[in-house]
């Protein structure tokens, strides 16, 4: 047996830019991708604290280093600059992968998008 779980979690990020007419996803700073495995174009969900928003979208990079969470396309008409978000991303793990030890990747961010902590 397959089950969903959580894989990666990004926890209070703060949406540094909101851009309409982009074609959509979310861009997040690589540095922040590499810290809990995601990569471009990973199925995310995206939930924005402030306001309830949930939403699917993928995953682009952005530069590294600069702490940029960017919300795209119709992403950014369910948050605005300044909201606090979660990015998670989820995969299927059998239980004997459960058993041995699987976990998460977790980290907390601080004021300035950077890691904060690992969880």
């Amino acid at each position: 047996m397959l089950r969903g779980m959580l894989k990666s979690k990004i926890h209070r990020a703060i949406v540094t830019n909101a851009f309409l007419e982009y074609e959509g996803s979310l861009t997040v700073d690589q540095d922040l991708m590499d810290a809990v495995g995601l990569i471009p174009n990973e199925l995310i969900s995206v939930c924005n604290i402030n306001n309830g928003e949930r939403l699917e979208t993928y995953v682009i990079p952005g530069v590294r280093g600069n702490g940029d969470i960017c919300l795209n396309g119709a992403a950014a008409r369910k948050g605005m600059v300044g909201d606090r978000i979660i990015i998670l991303s989820y995969c299927y793990v059998s239980d004997e992968e459960i058993r041995n030890g699987f976990k998460p990747s977790i980290i907390s961010l601080s004021e300035d998008n950077k890691l904060y902590k690992t969880l």
